[in-house]
C-alpha cells in the first residue's frame, strides 16, 4: 500500500493539529523532585507550601503602650513643692542674709523683659531688642520681674523669680530708635528669579535707675498684709 499519497498526507496533518497543547501545572501541583522547583517559578512554590502547613494560624495582640525609642526624651521628674516648715526655714535664712546684702556697696541684679533676662547695676543704658508697647519718651518704669539679686559677697536666687517687695527698681525710657534699613536679597542656584526683604527693626531704650534693697521688716510687713487681704 502506498502511503505518500495526497489523501494520507492531508489525514496526518489534521490528527497533528487536533493534539491538545501540553497544558501548566495546577497551582496546588507539588512534586518534591529539585529539579522541578527550580522549573516553577517563585510564587507556586510559596502557595503550594502554604496549603500543606498544619499548624493553626496563631493571632498577636498589639499593645497599646507606646515603645520607648531613643528619640523619645524622657519624661519630667515631678516638681516637689516646698513644705511649711522649709518655707519657716527660707523667711530666717532670708532675714539673716538680707541686712548683710543691703550693707554691700553695690548691687547686680538680673532683670525679665518679655522672658529676655538682662543683668543690670544703676546707671546702665539697656536697649532692647523690640519695641516694648504703649510707652513714649520720659515715662517711668518699674520692673518686678526678677531672678537674681546680689552683690560682691552674696547672691539671692528666686524660683523662677523673687518677690517684688524684696527690692524696688525703676528704668527711665530714654529713647524709641529704629536701626537702618537693611536690604538683603535671596536667590537659589539655578534660577532667575531674584527676591528681596527689607527689614527695619525698632529698639527701645531704657536707663536704669537706682536699685534699692528692702530690709527684712518691710519684707514682713509686706507678707502680713497680703495674709490679711486673704
Amino acid at each position: 500500500m502506498n502511503t505518500n499519497t495526497p489523501l494520507l498526507r492531508a489525514l496526518s496533518r489534521a490528527l497533528f493539529r487536533r493534539t491538545p497543547p501540553r497544558q501548566a501545572p495546577p497551582q496546588s501541583f507539588f512534586c518534591a523532585s529539585p529539579h522541578f522547583l527550580s522549573i516553577l517559578p517563585t510564587s507556586t512554590i510559596i502557595t503550594s507550601s502554604r496549603y500543606l502547613s498544619t499548624s493553626p494560624p496563631t493571632l498577636q495582640q498589639l499593645s497599646t503602650q507606646p515603645t520607648p525609642s531613643s528619640s523619645t526624651p524622657p519624661p519630667f521628674p515631678p516638681t516637689k513643692q516646698p513644705t511649711s516648715q522649709e518655707q519657716q526655714l527660707q523667711q530666717q535664712q532670708l532675714s539673716i542674709l538680707l541686712p548683710l546684702l543691703r550693707l554691700q556697696p553695690s548691687h547686680y541684679i538680673t532683670i525679665h523683659i518679655n522672658s529676655f533676662p538682662f543683668l543690670v547695676t544703676p546707671g546702665d543704658t539697656l536697649t532692647l531688642p523690640f519695641l516694648l508697647p504703649d510707652v513714649s519718651v520720659g515715662d517711668i518704669l518699674r520692673l518686678t520681674h526678677a531672678s537674681i539679686l546680689g552683690s560682691r559677697d552674696y547672691t539671692i536666687k528666686g524660683s523662677p523669680y523673687l518677690d517684688e517687695n524684696l527690692f524696688e527698681l525703676r528704668a527711665r525710657v530714654v529713647e524709641v530708635t529704629s536701626e537702618p534699613m537693611r536690604i538683603k536679597i535671596k536667590k537659589k542656584q539655578r534660577t532667575r528669579r531674584a527676591k528681596t526683604v527689607k527689614s527695619k527693626h525698632k529698639y527701645t531704650v531704657l536707663r536704669i535707675g537706682e536699685l534699692v534693697v528692702k530690709d527684712a521688716p518691710a519684707l514682713e510687713t509686706a507678707a502680713r498684709g497680703v495674709e490679711g487681704s486673704v
